[in-house]
Parts: C-alpha cells; structure tokens; sequence
C-alpha cells in the first residue's frame, strides 16, 4: 500500500497534477468531495465542519466540541481511504496525517504569484485585484488551518520530500517526474511496513471513537499512540475515576493490546460545546 499527498498553493495546478499522477499510476484519487462522501457514511453532516476545512478556526469555533468532532472524523476517513488501497491525497493535511508513514511520499506545488494572478483571473472571471483577495485568503486560511490542526509551516519545503514549480512543469510533467521518485518509496519492504503502521493508526482512532463517542466519556484533547502491542492514551481528565473508566473502554476496543495512559488530571476543565 503506497500513499502519495499532495499539498498546492491555491492556482498552483494542484488537482490537476494530482488526477494525472492517479491516472498514471493507477492509484485512486482522493479529494475533498471523497472525504466528505466517506465522513457522510458515518451518519455524520459534513456541512457542520465547513468552518473548519482548510481554515484557521475562528475563536469561538476553535472552543467547540466540534473542532474536536472535525479532526477526528477527518482523520478516520483518511485512514479508511487509505486502507482501500495505493492512493493519491489532494490537501487535507494528509501530508501531517501520514508523515511517519514509511512509505508515504509528499509532494508541495507552487506557482510565482503573478502566475497564480492570471489562472485565478480565469478561473472566477474576475480582475486583478479580486484575484489577489481570493489568493491572500485562500493562503491565509491554508496557513491558519496547518498551524492550529497540525502545528506545522504549510510553506515551509522541509515538510515535504519534493516540491515543484507549475510555473515550469505542466501537470503531466509533475507526474512524471513524481512516478520516478517512486523506487525511493515504494519498495515490497515499504509498502508492507506502510500496510502494517496504518493498522496501527486506524486501531488508534478506533479506540479513541470508543472512548469518546460510544462511551461518551469527557477526556478532553483525546489523543492515541500505537506502536505494535502496546497503546497509549494521552489527554486531560477531571479525575481519576475517569482515567479508569478510559484505560477499561480502551482495552475493550484494542483487545489483545496491552493499554496505559499518560493522561492528566486538571480540575474542573471543560470546553464549550
């Protein structure tokens, strides 16, 4: 199983390299309206996480359950895609999602601004200036989403394994220069380890979705780590009661899997719903 993310600059040809590194590839494509189908599946309204899809939340929505709600949900649809098969992410965050993935190669696109001027002019029929307003926010809100979700420089290219210029290279270029960066990755060895650590990862989230959404049990800031037998729990709690009550509902979901926690105490601590 091989993932390849992709993460654009808005105007940077960004869905368009990613279709043609799927199609080249024969990899599935994974997009917004994929996730948003698979978040769906799960009986939830995708239309409540609007405010926070590429998007610095703003305060109040950055206090509400649902910001929690919006990470969770998008994180297991991730996984679930992934767990389909060899796939291509456009955006997301899938970069972050999968960063410690052996085999998962990120990809960065970019474009001088003048050039992003000129495709957006096209694309939304406007001028010049409304142009450079829709780029401003656009890179606004992809900067404010990374940082607050993921705490990482969207722009910085030390997050990424490649980053190309669609100034220069066309999207069929991109995806053929990416398709020869794939021996690197994407060996029997890799792409086994890749199967085995998201295994790891959907365990983590299944446990986490036990503990907070079927038991309902109020640990804050919820957070797993799997690596081979062994799980653990990180968060806030009010007592210690409640830690039991994790560690039980813990075991419950990860079976054979030893459990422990490192979560924390702090009284009276609570978030907005």
């Amino acid at each position: 199983m091989a993932v390849i993310t992709v993460s654009r600059e808005l105007a940077a040809l960004g869905d368009e390299t990613a279709q043609e590194l799927a199609k080249l590839l024969g990899y599935r494509f994974v997009d917004k309206k994929a996730l948003e189908e698979r978040i769906k599946s799960y009986g939830i309204e995708s239309q409540k996480f609007k405010k926070y899809d590429e998007r610095k939340p703003s305060f109040l929505a950055s206090l509400s359950q649902d910001r929690d709600d919006y990470l969770h949900y998008l994180k297991t649809a991730i996984f679930a895609e992934a767990e389909l098969g060899s796939c291509v992410f456009i955006g997301r965050g899938a970069s972050v999602v999968f960063k410690n993935m052996p085999g998962a190669l990120s990809i960065f696109l970019v474009a001088p601004l003048e050039i992003r001027v000129e495709r957006v002019k096209s694309y939304f029929h406007c001028d010049e200036k409304r142009a450079r307003q829709i780029i401003e926010r656009s890179d606004q809100d992809r900067t404010g989403f990374h940082q607050y979700f993921f705490d990482i420089d969207w722009k910085d290219p030390a997050n990424y394994h490649l980053s190309l210029n669609t100034a220069v290279f066309s999207p069929s270029a991109c995806a053929e220069m990416i398709n020869r960066m794939r021996d690197r990755f994407f060996n029997p060895e890799a792409e086994a380890q890749n199967a085995f650590r998201l295994k790891e990862l959907i365990l983590g989230q299944q446990v986490k979705h036990h503990i907070i959404y079927e038991r309902e049990i109020p640990i804050h800031f919820l957070e797993t780590s799997v690596s081979g037998d062994s799980l653990t729990l990180y968060g806030v709690a009010n007592s210690q009661a409640l830690i039991k009550m994790a560690l039980s509902a813990a075991q419950e979901a990860a079976g054979s899997a030893s459990v422990q926690s490192e979560i924390q105490i702090v009284r009276e601590f609570s978030v907005i719903p």
